[in-house]
This record gives structure tokens, sequence and C-alpha cells, in this order.
């Protein structure tokens, strides 16, 4: 797969680096020369140019990217740049940063942004995720679906620890992505069982999170 990031800061390299270890090509674009540090990641493309200008994304051949990431620290020019991205060369996903909270409301379709990644709210999740356990924290929003990612810790209470994760009763439209356990990620398969300390990925419609929260841990949340 080829990515395009937008963005060649802390952020832009460390996604990079990750993107690049998982096998993917990738090309990192910024418009300060300071930024061009192509020996911080040499396994990627790099491009000194302006990610808003239309004349830069050609030279970029963004037209050939599978994904664009805007992962600049200036929203305007994350936006400017998903909206390129998508109406002016087709590109399949846009991942959009949200440096500012307040912004996120635009991050949306209608500005070429598939999925919108706000930095505080992920920071804020990873916070409450330290000190609950029972609650269900959403980590961002797919916006083209209509549905969250969220994660909850199994509390030793459950009624389903040591059940496999095909008989828990779903709401609708709802999936378990993820089993994360002593530092190994487990496939959810139906006759994988959950225990009590697991972290559980989920995407679900944003109208079924109580539900889910309450099916997991009744106890937890007894006014639902």
């Amino acid at each position: 797969m080829r990515v395009a990031i937008a963005g060649a800061g802390a952020v832009g390299r460390s996604i990079a680096r990750e993107l690049i270890e998982n096998g993917h090509e990738v090309l990192l674009i910024d418009k300060s020369p300071s930024s061009i540090r192509p020996e911080r990641v040499p396994d990627a493309e790099w491009l000194l140019a302006d990610s808003c200008e239309l004349s830069s994304l050609e030279e970029a051949r963004l037209d050939k990217c599978d994904v664009v990431i805007a992962a600049t620290g200036d929203d305007k020019a994350n936006l400017v740049t998903s909206l390129l991205a998508k109406t002016e060369f087709g590109v399949p996903r846009t991942v959009g940063r949200v440096n500012h909270p307040n912004n996120e409301w635009l991050f949306t379709e209608a500005w070429g942004v598939d999925v919108n990644v706000s930095t505080p709210r992920i920071m804020s999740a990873l916070v409450e995720e330290a000190v609950t356990v029972g609650d269900l924290v959403r980590l961002f929003t797919f916006r083209q679906g209509n549905a969250n990612l969220v994660e909850m810790t199994l509390p030793a209470d459950s009624p389903y620890v040591g059940k496999v994760s095909g008989l828990i009763p779903l709401p609708e439209n709802c999936a378990l992505v993820t089993i994360l356990r002593d530092g190994q990620v487990y496939v959810p398969t139906p006759e994988q069982p959950v225990e009590a300390g697991d972290e559980l990925l989920f995407v679900v419609p944003a109208e079924a999170e109580d539900e889910l929260e309450t099916l997991l841990a009744p106890s937890a949340h007894p006014g639902n």
C-alpha cells in the first residue's frame, strides 16, 4: 500500500516508521526545509512541498496513493490537504489529524476526511483508560460509517468473564475487533474466551454504546 503523509514532524515521522515496519510504501511531504530529514526515516520517500498546493500534490503523485494522512500541526492545512486528496485525486482513504478540539466538527466527509484522529481526545481517552475498568472509552469516530472505535477493560465481575466471545449477545451492528491481553493481540474468533482485565476494542454505532457498556459491566452501571 502506498501512503502519503503530509507533515514530517514528530507525529508524521512516527506514523511513517510504523507503516514502513508493516511493509507499506511511504512518502513524507513537508513545506519546511528544516523538517526534511531523510536520515530520520531513511526508508521513506521525502518531498519538500506544500501539501495545500495542487501542483505539489501532483508532484507527489497522489493519484497513485491508497491513503493520505494529513498530520501537520495546522488544522487548516490538514483540511485542505484532505479535501484536495479526495476531490482532485480520488484517494480512497484520507485520515485527518485534529490538533484543536474545537475544530473537530469540521473534519467530516464534506471536507474529504474519512477518519479524523483527535490527538487531545485520544490522550484524554488513554488517561481515562488508565483509571477506569468497566467504562467504555471512545477512541475515535469513523465518520463514513457513523460508528466509533471504543475500548473497555473487562471487569472481574462481568457476566461474560471466562466465556467465549461468540456467546456475548452484542448489540446490532456492533463488532468485537481485537482483544488485548498481557501485551498480546488476540483475534476475536467466536471460540476465543474473554478474561477479566482484557482490553476489548469494538466498532459500535454511537446509539448502541450505552447498551454495550451495560451488557459487559452491569454492576458498574446500575442506573442504566
